[in-house]
């Protein structure tokens, strides 16, 4: 069976941590901010897990 290819896409996007999970960036934290509070904003900055049910998925793309 051949190696499988990264998507490229995804690991700029992903990131595995050393327990297997994945991280991610938070969405809404680019244009139109003015409107947001700035708490909002300021959890968006943080990173979040990929959900468990997308989880298998998001492996599979990034497989290294």
């Amino acid at each position: 069976m051949p190696k499988l290819k990264t998507k490229r896409a995804a690991a700029k996007r992903f990131k595995k941590t050393a327990t297997g999970k994945v991280k991610r960036h938070r969405s809404h934290h680019t244009h139109i901010l003015t409107k947001k509070t700035p708490k909002r904003k300021r959890n968006l900055r943080k990173a979040a897990l990929i959900a468990q049910s997308d989880l298998a998925q998001t492996l599979r793309m990034i497989p290294n």
